[in-house]
């Protein structure tokens, strides 16, 4: 799941953060397709154009600190 993409970032992680330091970066496949200053705005900008789960978000700083994995789901909330 998005292996290939994790992958790029890391080969490119260099490069990306002369770039993008300290945005996100939003990767689908092998390629960069925007770059944002929040997470949020990164997720509903994407979301928009791209199917979830078909996008990476990476925070663009050196060294593995923002190395994360978050998982959503839809669910449902009964009160």
């Amino acid at each position: 799941m998005l292996d290939k993409e994790f992958k790029y970032y890391l080969k490119h992680q260099n490069e990306l953060v002369k770039e993008y330091n300290n945005r996100f970066v939003v990767i689908v496949g092998t390629k960069v397709v925007g770059a944002y200053d929040t997470f949020d705005e990164a997720l509903f900008k994407t979301a928009e154009k791209y199917e979830p789960g078909t996008f990476l978000i990476q925070e663009c700083t050196e060294g593995e600190e923002a190395y994360t994995q978050n998982f959503y789901s839809p669910c449902v909330y009964f009160a």
